[in-house]
């Protein structure tokens, strides 16, 4: 994407902002997911993790980010995956959503910022009742490769057992 400040009259040109949606790519294993970056209040290395006695196993706990009390969960144990390994590529993305808090997730590697257009996202086509139809709002065709985009809120937001 390009971005262009005419210091003239302050007006700022940012071409492909109509023309698509920004994701943080992440890795997790071997599987890329996108982020809407919208979503994404900040990136930040690895920290010590406090647990939380009897959270949901993919709760990893808390951290203490500026002052501010964060909850850190693994994306590897939700997505049912073996157990994250903390490398110096290990990251944790705060995310914020606006009707909840502000919640941290582990990812193995952060790749990039990719901006994709309507044409280059597919719709997932699970049934309504499948647990991963909440995860995955599609997936998007990034050069040679797949980026599966989460649906961060279907990600974040538990939802209650009937």
């Amino acid at each position: 994407m390009e971005t262009t400040i005419n210091k003239e009259n302050n007006d700022v040109n940012t071409k492909n902002v109509l023309e698509g949606k920004q994701y943080i790519v992440v890795k997790l294993g071997t599987e890329q997911y996108g982020i809407d970056i919208q979503y994404v209040d900040n990136i930040v290395r690895m920290q010590n993790i406090t647990r939380v006695p009897k959270a949901q196993s993919y709760f990893k706990g808390v951290i203490n980010l500026r002052g501010e009390i964060i909850p850190v969960m693994s994306l590897r144990l939700k997505f049912g995956l073996e157990s994250d390994e903390f490398t110096n590529t290990t990251r944790i993305i705060i995310i914020k959503l606006e009707a909840q808090s502000t919640v941290g997730l582990i990812v193995d590697e952060v790749k990039e910022v990719v901006t994709l257009g309507e044409e280059a996202i597919e719709k997932p086509s699970y049934s309504e009742n499948d647990e991963k139809a909440a995860f995955l709002q599609g997936v998007g065709k990034h050069g040679e490769g797949l980026v599966s985009l989460l649906n961060i809120a279907g990600v974040i937001i538990e939802k209650e057992k009937e």
